[in-house]
């Protein structure tokens, strides 16, 4: 718009406001003044809950990318703590075979077999964050060891794993299982 024609609206305005008496002319700006403080109140109330919507969703993006992450990485959770036992018992079968046994020519096989089993399993146990907790000759932590007994000891602290009765294994960082072990105590 040029500037004449702005100054003729101008003064059309001018001159039709010119018969209206001036305490009217007052009042109807307060009342456009006061509606105005209100649109601009309400304007910036409106602001702020655009502003809070925002942050929640944010925040709300931010749970669900962890709780999708979490998901996938503790996903195998349930199916880890129950091979626990498959692993235990082949370590028990193991652990049960004599020396002279394991020389026989007749069971040589079967106990290379079930060795190659034992180190299958802690191989995959590796590649999905499965680790077994150190404990033996450790203090005793309860976040990670279970006391099963105390037993005397005067070569050992207080609170320290004397030994382990089943081994305990966290998933990347969180506890799959704790160990269960035997603690020193004071002797008698």
């Amino acid at each position: 718009m040029s500037n004449d024609k702005k100054q003729q609206g101008d003064a059309a305005v001018e001159a039709e406001l010119a018969g209206v008496p001036d305490e009217l002319l007052e009042k109807e700006t307060d009342k456009l003044g006061e509606a105005l403080d209100r649109l601009r109140d309400d304007l910036e109330a409106a602001r702020q809950e655009v502003l809070y919507a925002k942050a929640e969703t944010q925040n709300v993006r931010r749970r669900l990318e962890k709780d999708i992450a979490d998901a996938r990485a503790y996903a195998a959770t349930g199916f880890a703590r129950d091979i626990l036992s498959v692993s235990d018992n082949l370590g028990r079968a193991l652990d049960a075979i004599p020396a002279e046994l394991r020389e026989d020519d007749k069971l040589k096989n079967l106990v290379a077999g079930i060795e190659a089993t034992a180190r299958e399993i802690e191989k995959v146990f590796g590649v999905h964050g499965i680790s077994r907790i150190a404990a033996k000759g450790l203090p005793l932590d309860p976040n990670q060891h279970q006391a099963m007994l105390e037993v005397p000891s005067a070569d050992a602290e207080p609170g320290t794993v004397l030994q382990e009765l089943q081994s305990g294994y966290m998933i990347k960082d969180r506890l799959l299982r704790p160990a269960m072990v035997a603690v020193a105590k004071k002797p008698d």
